[in-house]
C-alpha cells in the first residue's frame, strides 16, 4: 500500500467531518462524536449499469427509485452495446429495464458471454410468457420483477436476489472448473506414466516418482509436466513419421531402378505395395495433428509431391520413366525434409534432434543405393555426382550418434551393426555395375534402413527425450 503525503489523512478527516462540525455551537469533538457514525455506518450505493430500450429513454424517475433503494447509476446503454459499455464501466451490477425485446437482451447475454456475465443481472419488465422464464434463466438473467409493482423496497430486494444467485453461480462454476481440470490433469498424468512404463520398463509407482521429481525440479505441477511429456512424445513420434516419408521417397525410386535391374523383382513388388501404404498412413496421422501454420503448409507441399511420385510410379517402366521417378522422388525428399525440421521447430525441445538426425540415416542409405543403381543404368554424372555427398553425411551422422550421450546399450549394439553393414553397402556402391554388387548394394540398404528404423523408435522413446 502507498504512503500517504503528510497531512492527506487530516485534510481527508476534515474534508469528511467539516459538515459535522460546524452545524452547531456544540463542542468539536460532542459534534464529531455524535454526527459521523449516521455517514459512516450508511448502506453503500450498488453501482448500477442500466439497460434502456433506446438512447433517448429518460431515466428520471428510475434514478430517483434507484436512490431510494440504495443504487446509483453509472451509466446507460442498450441491448447492442451492453457488452462493451459492461467492460468499460465495470458495474457492480446490471439492470435491464422493460427492454424492447427479451430477445434481444438474451442475444447480447448469450453473445459474449455464454450465458455465464461478469455481473449480476437483474429485469424489470412487463408481465413474462411462460416460456421466457426458462430462456432468461439460459441466458444469464439472475433475479427479475414486475415493472407495475416496483417500488424502492422491491428494487432493494430485486438486487439482493440477483447478487446472491450471482455469487452462487459463481462458486458453483469455479467448483466445476476446479474439477475439470483436476480430470484433465490426470489424464495427462496417467498417460505420461504409460509412456515411462514403456520407456524404462518399471512400474506405475517409479513412474509416478519420476513425474513427481521433474515437477519439482521444474517449480511445475504434476500435470502440467505430465502434459508437458505426452506432447514431448507426440513431436518424437511426428518427426519421425515425417522422417520415414524422406526414406520411402528414395526406397520407392530404388525399387524401381533394382525392377529395371532385375534385381528380386519379387521381393521389391511387395516392398513397393508395403512402402505406398506406409506413405499414405503417415500422411494421415500428421495431417490429424494439431500443427502450427508452417507445418500445415509444409505438410500440403508433401502430398501433392507424393500425388506425383504415386503417378509416375504407375507408368510403364522404361529409363525415361525412371527419370521421371527419380525427379518426383527427389521432390517429395525435399518436402519431407522441410515438414521434418517445421515439426522439430514447433516442437521446441533439443532432444528432439537427435529423432530427426537418426531418422535421416534411413533416407540416405536408400538415396545412396538408388543413386548407385541409376548411374549404372542411365549411365548419367548428375547421379554418381551425388554418391560422394550422401556418403560423407552419413559417415558424419554416424560419428555424431556414436558419441552422442543419449545411448544405451541396446543403442550402441545397433550403430555397431549399422557401422558394419555400412561398409558392406559402399562396396556394393563400387561394385554397381555387377550383379553381385548392385544384389549387396540392395540388401545392406534395405538392413541399414530396418535397422535404423529401429533406432530411431529407440531414441523416440528414450527417455530423454520424452523428459526433454
Amino acid at each position: 500500500m502507498p504512503a500517504l503525503r503528510p497531512g492527506c489523512f487530516t485534510k481527508a478527516v476534515l474534508r469528511y467531518t467539516a459538515p459535522f462540525l460546524t452545524q452547531d455551537p456544540c463542542p468539536p469533538g460532542l459534534a464529531y462524536a455524535a454526527r459521523a457514525p449516521s455517514a459512516r455506518f450508511s448502506p453503500p450505493m450498488i453501482r448500477l449499469l442500466l439497460v434502456l430500450p433506446d438512447a433517448e429513454t429518460e431515466p428520471e424517475p428510475l434514478l430517483r427509485l434507484l436512490a431510494q433503494a440504495d443504487a446509483v447509476a453509472i451509466g446507460t446503454t442498450t441491448c447492442d452495446m451492453l457488452v462493451q459499455q459492461a467492460s468499460m464501466r465495470v458495474p457492480e451490477q446490471l439492470l435491464a429495464c422493460q427492454p424492447r425485446s427479451i430477445a434481444a437482451l438474451r442475444t447480447a447475454l448469450r453473445g459474449a458471454w455464454a450465458g455465464a456475465p461478469p455481473h449480476p443481472v437483474s429485469l424489470v419488465s412487463g408481465p413474462l410468457a411462460p416460456s421466457q422464464h426458462e430462456e432468461l434463466v439460459e441466458a444469464g438473467v439472475h433475479a427479475w420483477s414486475l415493472a407495475a409493482t416496483l417500488d424502492a423496497p422491491a428494487l432493494r430486494a430485486l438486487l439482493a436476489r440477483a447478487q446472491a444467485r450471482w455469487r452462487r453461480e459463481a462458486a458453483l462454476r469455479d467448483t466445476l472448473a476446479r474439477s475439470l481440470a483436476h480430470l484433465d490433469e490426470r489424464k495427462w498424468v496417467d498417460r505420461a506414466k504409460g509412456l515411462l512404463m514403456a520407456a524404462r520398463g518399471i512400474g506405475e509407482d517409479a513412474a509416478f516418482g519420476l513425474l513427481r521429481g521433474a515437477a519439482m525440479h521444474a517449480n511445475l505441477r504434476v500435470g502440467e509436466l505430465s502434459r508437458s511429456v505426452v506432447e514431448a512424445a507426440q513431436w518424437a513420434e511426428a518427426i519421425n513419421r515425417a522422417g520415414q516419408l524422406r526414406m520411402l521417397s528414395q526406397r520407392l525410386a530404388r525399387l524401381a531402378a533394382q525392377s529395371l535391374a532385375g534385381v528380386d523383382a519379387r521381393r521389391g513388388r511387395a516392398l513397393r505395395s508395403e512402402s505406398a501404404t506406409r506413405v499414405q498412413d503417415n500422411l494421415a496421422h500428421l495431417a490429424a495433428l494439431p500443427l502450427d501454420e508452417l507445418s500445415k503448409m509444409a505438410l500440403a507441399t508433401v502430398r501433392t509431391a507424393w500425388d506425383s511420385l504415386d503417378a509416375a510410379l504407375d507408368a510403364r517402366l522404361s529409363p525415361a520413366a525412371l527419370v521421371t521417378i527419380d525427379g518426383s522422388a527427389e521432390a517429395l525428399l525435399g518436402a519431407a525434409e522441410a515438414l521434418t525440421d517445421a515439426l522439430e521447430t514447433s516442437g521446441g525441445r533439443r532432444a528432439l534432434r537427435i529423432v530427426n538426425l537418426c531418422g535421416r540415416q534411413r533416407m540416405r542409405a536408400q538415396r545412396l543405393a538408388k543413386d548407385a543403381l541409376l548411374a549404372s543404368l542411365l549411365g548419367g554424372d548428375e547421379w554418381r555426382s551425388r554418391l560422394a555427398p550422401t556418403m560423407d553425411a552419413f559417415e558424419a551422422s554416424l560419428l555424431e550418434l556414436e558419441r552422442a550421450p543419449l545411448s544405451s546399450p541396446e543403442i550402441r549394439g545397433a550403430l555397431s551393426g549399422a557401422r558394419d553393414e555400412w561398409l558392406r553397402l559402399v562396396r556394393g556402391v563400387r561394385e554397381a555395375d555387377r550383379a553381385e554388387g548392385r544384389a549387396d548394394l540392395v540388401r545392406a540398404s534395405e538392413v541399414l534402413a530396418e535397422t535404423f528404423d529401429r533406432l530411431t523408435a529407440s531414441y523416440e522413446h528414450s527417455l530423454q527425450v520424452i523428459m526433454s
